[in-house]
This record gives structure tokens, C-alpha cells and sequence, in this order.
């Protein structure tokens, strides 16, 4: 059933965090700086029309012998319930992907100015889409009161959120 996959970056992620935290990304700004040997402007024609786009990213900064195929609390906190490592949206994964969408803010050449994506200087971009309204869900979506607790912070302001980048 396992097959090898091969996937190469597209991209890498400039400036921004230097180390992942668990909150404060609210106003971190980066540029994804899409590979110059291998696009051409092109690949970014369109790409300023939209707000949002969706990051797919290796965690290349975490311990991979840091990993629990079974149930464990988040951050810890044993206040919280045990949870699979499918009902996790953390860096501890079986493939070390990241799915994060944030603000585009500036397209510029290859580089694209971004705010509020979640991952660190020098993180390994797999693809980039632009968000589309109409993929968001359908429907009434639910889950559990333990996240919206973990994450009230999580995109609040930093205080070393940086500087504007969009100049």
C-alpha cells in the first residue's frame, strides 16, 4: 500500500519567525520566495487578484523522532482530551506537512509578501494555491470546545510581528 512520493519545494519562506511557537502569529509577515530556476513571472500571473492563499510546507525544524502514532493531549494540557494523531493539526505529523492559509499581500516578481502563515524562515514550500470562497466548507461546521480554547491566541498580534513588508 506505501509507495515512495517525491515532492521537491517550489518555494522557501524569508524572514518572518526564526523558531515555531505555539501563538502570537497575528501580523508575522514573510515573503515565499518561489524558485527562480525553475519558474518564470509567469507562474504568478493572476495571483495579486486574490486575498488568501493556501501553503502547503514541510516542518523541517521539528524532531522527527518526536512522534506519537497514538492518542496524546495537546500541548500537553490535561485539562484537554486525548486525541489521535489525525485530530492534531500540529507539526508532529506522519509526513511533516504543514497546511496553513494566509493574507497575500503583495505579489512581487517571484517573491509573494504574505502575513499570518505559520511557519518559519527557511520552511520548505511543497505548493501554493489561492483560496477560492467556494472550497471553504459546506454546511455547519463543528468541533470541539478544547480548540477554540488552544487556539484564542494563536493569531493574535505579536509584539515581534516585524515589519511591513509590502514596501
Amino acid at each position: 500500500m506505501s509507495q515512495p512520493i517525491t515532492v521537491e519545494p517550489v518555494a522557501y519562506l524569508v524572514g518572518g519567525r526564526a523558531q515555531p511557537t505555539d501563538d502570537y502569529w497575528g501580523g508575522t509577515q514573510a515573503i515565499i520566495r518561489i524558485d527562480g530556476q525553475r519558474f518564470t513571472e509567469e507562474s504568478t500571473r493572476g495571483l495579486e487578484d486574490f486575498s488568501h492563499l493556501e501553503i502547503v510546507f514541510h516542518f523541517h525544524l521539528t524532531d522527527q523522532d518526536d512522534l506519537n502514532l497514538g492518542a496524546r493531549r495537546s500541548r500537553d494540557n490535561p485539562d484537554w482530551p486525548e486525541v489521535g494523531i489525525f485530530g492534531h493539526r500540529n507539526m508532529r505529523r506522519v509526513n511533516w506537512l504543514g497546511v496553513s492559509r494566509c493574507r497575500l499581500l503583495k505579489v512581487d516578481g517571484l517573491d509573494l509578501i504574505v502575513e499570518d502563515l505559520d511557519a518559519v524562515d527557511g520552511t520548505p514550500i511543497l505548493d501554493i494555491k489561492p483560496w477560492f470562497a467556494e472550497f471553504a466548507p459546506r454546511g455547519e461546521s463543528r468541533q470541539p470546545s478544547w480548540t477554540t480554547e488552544m487556539l484564542t491566541d494563536y493569531f493574535a498580534p505579536s509584539e515581534s510581528a516585524g515589519r511591513d513588508l509590502r514596501h
